[in-house]
């Protein structure tokens, strides 16, 4: 994952929090670090994944924020095939039984137009446990990168996946302040949905 995907992110120099905040205000917080800190190796976290993100610091603060200002933030656009691309509708294949081809052009409107409500039907049923697994993820790779090696790290992780927030909070009341402070904040949004599996 680049700088660019990433909307919000934290860095740490070891358990110390050096900022939070939009990939921009984070490297320029990390660059002014490593100008009094030199032999500082920070780390910078997405906080939608939990996965490590590199910044190329070299130079001034004006070099550093007109990289980030001027790197990519999509990838180019596929090539366009049959579809309706104006919709934003483009054909891929999938592959089906033929009870279920049957099925589908029995359907009204037919079986692309069954399909796209079928998935938007299963998107908005599943959207609040989604959000809560991708928050598990992510909070599960910051804490095994900042907390793997503090104490109680693995019964907090089995704390938060069986849902015990009291415990979680408890077996994390020890760790350094800014690490307890970040996982819990990663932790928060999946405490809404009442279990953590399938």
């Amino acid at each position: 994952m680049t700088p660019a995907d990433c909307p919000r992110c934290t860095a740490f120099d070891g358990h110390h929090r050096i900022a939070s905040g939009t990939p921009e205000k984070v490297a320029l917080a990390v660059h002014a670090h490593l100008a009094g800190h030199r032999r500082s190796t920070p780390l910078v976290l997405d906080d939608a994944t939990g996965e490590a993100l590199e910044f190329d610091l070299r130079g001034s603060a004006d070099e550093v924020r007109a990289r980030l200002r001027s790197a990519p933030t999509e990838a180019p656009p596929a090539p366009r095939g049959p579809g309706r691309p104006k919709l934003g509708v483009v054909p891929k294949e999938i592959t089906l039984l033929p009870r279920h081809w049957e099925w589908l052009a029995r359907q009204p409107g037919g079986a692309s137009v069954t399909l796209r409500r079928l998935v938007e039907e299963a998107r908005r049923a599943g959207s609040a446990k989604d959000q809560a697994r991708q928050a598990g993820e992510a909070l599960d790779r910051a804490m095994r990168t900042l907390a793997g090696d503090l104490p109680g790290y693995e019964d907090a992780s089995r704390a938060f996946w069986r849902g015990e927030q009291a415990a979680f909070e408890r077996l994390t009341k020890a760790w350094p302040a800014d690490v307890r402070s970040y996982v819990r904040r990663l932790a928060k949004p999946a405490w809404s949905v009442p279990a953590h599996d399938d």
